[in-house]
């Protein structure tokens, strides 16, 4: 028994080995080209004899921010509560309501007119109404996350399930399909592209959102952090708290990407990288 699993192991590892090879031979352009950019910037720095207080060399930027890691990373852990909570209730609440909104004609011709008119407003600028009405705490960020994502997806959900066309549903209800497994097998399907446009598109919004209502009245935090050593002419500092948001909405959108690859990995979208 212990022979036989053996060579199958053995085997699981060049399998690896290709992958892993596979995944660098993809992904060395943008690394050349990040690597490239920061030797650049550092050595710029030097010949045009650039301050450190207007632009800081990438090196110092590493180095202070390691020296100031544990500041960092709880607020990083705050932002990242902001924007994960907001993406996820916006998500929670604006699918089913652009769901909602494709199968009902009257909510097409009430609320839809009222979403996109709404969605022209920069939400932002409820950003210290709300601060002022909730204070400084966790609920009024959550709640500017969730205006910045909701939109993106309500509105790409509405298009998406109202997208299908009628030939299609005359087909699979002439097979003896009923509604539920008609929307189950069919219409969910084809609708979760156009839905995922709107999951991205969410996904970058999210931590923006965070970051901004941080800026307008907060205590801690990502925005907070970067307001306040941008203020005392900290530069380096603020390069590593931008660095910081950058990795959580890395993280934000590779999780969207992973749930997109493991829902509709038949479309062409996904086939293609």
């Amino acid at each position: 028994m212990a022979s036989s699993e053996k060579p199958a192991e053995t085997g699981r590892l060049p399998a690896l080995l290709l992958r892993l090879a596979a995944s660098l031979q993809r992904s060395w352009p943008f690394l050349a080209f990040f690597v490239g950019l920061f030797l650049c910037w550092q050595w710029s720095v030097d010949l045009f004899s650039i301050p450190a207080y207007i632009l800081p060399k990438p090196s110092e930027i590493v180095a202070k921010g390691w020296a100031d890691i544990p500041r960092l990373s709880n607020y990083f852990l705050i932002t990242g509560l902001e924007s994960f909570l907001g993406y996820f209730l916006a998500i929670a609440v604006g699918l089913p309501m652009g769901l909602a909104i494709a199968f009902s004609p009257m909510l097409r011709r009430t609320i839809y007119p009222f979403f996109v008119s709404l969605e022209m407003v920069p939400k932002i600028a409820f950003a210290p109404l709300f601060i002022s009405w909730l204070g400084f705490g966790l609920l009024p960020k959550v709640i500017i996350v969730v205006l910045v994502c909701f939109f993106p997806v309500a509105l790409n959900a509405i298009h998406a399930f109202g997208s299908l066309s009628d030939e299609l549903t005359r087909f699979c209800r002439s097979t003896g399909a009923g509604p539920w497994r008609t929307f189950w097998k069919v219409r969910l399907p084809a609708a979760l592209p156009q839905c995922f446009v709107g999951f991205k598109y969410a996904a970058v919004n999210a931590t923006v959102g965070a970051t901004i209502a941080e800026f307008i009245g907060s205590d801690q935090g990502l925005g907070f952090y970067i307001q306040i050593v941008t203020g005392n002419m900290r530069p380096d500092l603020a390069f590593a708290g931008i660095f910081f948001l950058t990795v959580l909405g890395l993280l934000l959108f590779g999780m969207v990407t992973l749930a997109e690859r493991l829902l509709i990995p038949w479309h062409i979208s996904v086939r293609r990288h």
